[in-house]
């Protein structure tokens, strides 16, 4: 890391990416990532579970986005590199696939740079932007990705912490996309499991970072005026199950619910 990318880096604060990173079994975190981690581990039994099932979720989405002739892929809130990432997924149907990762912390950044190596036919670049300065991470996206063609968006596990203004949001990127593209979105639900997520939501407001758990109805709200795939929006181990989600479901549920669009 340089000089310059550790002094950006806020060790006081915990980061979600840094969090999730933690929860995964990963080490590219600092105590006050892991000490959030774990009091909300302690209060939300689930969140093991959920990181596994989102990271999971992504593969087989990204796969279908791609089996379904998707060949370019913009990911927002990347989150500290772990395997399979998505541009393995992507370009192990398509070698050709472009992919652009973009997220705020400069660890993650450092990360990307390192691992984030995509096949020799495509392309595997990093954005370092906020999802919130729209213009901004987009022009740096059009530099490798052509908003002529279809492109995938792949949002997962990112819009629990944004607030209402997040539906605007979204709306603003999938307006830039062409027809047939798709858009990826995993969300935290209080639906499954009210009184853990409250609990669980309220340690990531306590540690200054916001979290917005959706109902059904609210995250069904992200896809409106697009195409839903099947089986539409449901719990994320029931989207398109293989085999490890199925046996996952044993383990209890996960409060996080999932879908795919098309723009048409």
């Amino acid at each position: 890391m340089t000089g310059s990318d550790a002094s950006r880096i806020d060790t006081s604060r915990p980061h979600p990416a840094r969090v999730y990173d933690w929860w995964l079994g990963g080490k590219d975190n600092y105590p006050v990532d892991e000490a959030l981690a774990r009091r909300i581990l302690e209060v939300d039994g689930t969140v093991l579970r959920g990181a596994r099932a989102n990271r999971r979720f992504m593969t087989r989405a990204v796969r279908t986005a791609a089996e379904a002739g998707i060949r370019q892929f913009l990911d927002i809130g990347t989150g500290i590199p772990t395997e399979p990432n998505l541009h393995q997924v992507a370009q192990s149907v398509a070698p050709e696939a472009k992919v652009v990762y973009a997220d705020n912390d400069p660890i993650v950044l450092r990360h990307a740079q390192a691992l984030l190596h995509g096949s020799a036919e495509g392309t595997t670049d990093y954005v370092e932007a906020d999802v919130r300065d729209v213009e901004a991470l987009l022009a740096r996206a059009r530099e490798s990705l052509d908003f002529t063609q279809p492109i995938a968006l792949s949002l997962v596990a990112l819009t629990h912490y944004l607030d209402d203004d997040v539906y605007a949001l979204v709306e603003r990127y999938v307006d830039t996309l062409p027809p047939g593209s798709f858009l990826i979105l995993s969300q935290v639900t209080p639906d499954l499991s009210p009184a853990a997520i409250e609990k669980a939501a309220q340690q990531f407001r306590n540690s200054g970072t916001p979290f917005f758990p959706r109902s059904l109805a609210e995250f069904s709200r992200f896809f409106d005026g697009l195409e839903l795939l099947g089986p539409g929006v449901i719990p994320v181990y029931g989207w398109r199950p293989e085999p490890e989600d199925v046996a996952a479901q044993a383990e209890g549920i996960v409060p996080v619910y999932a879908g795919v669009a098309r723009k048409v």
